[in-house]
């Protein structure tokens, strides 16, 4: 079960709207804050002047410190864990027991995580295909172009942060969007997020699948929305069933560094991978993902250790 404590008037749920206007309030205004302060260290860490940062964030990538400088700024992106933390630290005044969650943390469940997030990627592989070959009424076609566009422009940047020239930009690549996203993000949508979401809905499961489409939708592609949709699942469901956020981090820093290895490896000539083509795996490597995704997270959810009841949330169980 998830883990999350509060006191506050806000926390109760008669204020649900008020208290997730006020985490909103307060992750975005973090981000607002971190983004500026990064943006004007740019000039002065990577010799780059303040009006070609602005070009730079625009799409214009000619400046040779320009990759380093976006993987610098998209370091804002902590201000996830640390707006979620200010939230819960002075507002909703909650705990999520960190002690308890170390303890709830077993090394063997952490090597489940492995194969079960690797054969779920194989499994989502369909999903991606799909996803990425929809295609709307004519009434939707300015949605449509919308989103065409901005997916275009958001693989325009992957692209390109993932282009690496030497393998510190790789390791750089790793801590940014593979470690600090993991934690950043895990820590607001299954940290602080779902909790609040099972605590108003009174039901686990719709906490989980709520805070995955809020998790999707904020990347704002919808050419990617729902593998992502399935993707924040999973890390909802092993955070339920384990009450340890180390479980879902992990998985996320997995995910996210695997397809920046991927893509240094074929950079590197060493094995074929192409980021901006949405492709799917045979039907027997798919049934072989699937079966062994069923096993991992059986055991998963075998060898997790239950929590005890966590007041109101013990009713939706």
């Amino acid at each position: 079960m998830e883990i999350y404590e509060t006191q506050s008037e806000f926390g109760k749920k008669q204020y649900w709207l008020l208290s997730l206007v006020l985490l909103v309030l307060t992750v975005f205004g973090t981000l607002a804050i971190l983004q500026s302060l990064f943006f004007f260290l740019v000039p002065i860490l990577f010799n780059i002047p303040l009006g070609d940062v602005v070009y730079i964030i625009g799409g214009n990538y000619d400046h040779p410190n320009a990759r380093m400088a976006l993987l610098f700024i998209q370091v804002s992106g902590l201000s996830f864990w640390l707006g979620g933390y200010l939230f819960l630290r002075f507002i909703d005044k909650a705990t999520l027991r960190i002690k308890q969650q170390v303890v709830n943390t077993k090394f063997n469940l952490a090597l489940l995580v492995i194969p079960l997030l690797v054969s779920f990627i194989v499994m989502n592989s369909i999903i991606i295909y799909w996803n990425a070959q929809i295609q709307f009424p004519e009434f939707m076609s300015a949605f449509e172009e919308y989103a065409k566009r901005t997916e275009a422009e958001a693989m325009r940047l992957t692209t390109y942060l993932t282009d690496f020239e030497n393998f510190y930009e790789y390791l750089a690549s790793i801590l940014v969007i593979g470690i600090f996203a993991g934690i950043g993000e895990e820590y607001l949508f299954r940290g602080i997020l779902q909790p609040k979401l099972h605590q108003y809905t009174g039901n686990a499961h719709l906490g989980i699948w709520i805070a995955a489409f809020i998790f999707s939708a904020i990347h704002v592609q919808f050419y990617g929305f729902f593998p992502r949709l399935l993707l924040g699942a999973l890390f909802g469901y092993l955070y339920l069933y384990s009450g340890s956020l180390f479980y879902p981090m992990l998985a996320h820093m997995l995910n996210n560094s695997l397809t920046v290895t991927l893509v240094y490896l074929n950079k590197l000539g060493i094995m074929e991978f192409n980021i901006e083509e949405a492709t799917y795996a045979d039907w027997y490597i798919m049934l072989i993902g699937f079966i062994v995704f069923l096993v991992s997270f059986k055991l998963f959810i075998n060898n997790s250790r239950k929590l005890p009841s966590d007041g109101q949330m013990e009713k939706s169980f």
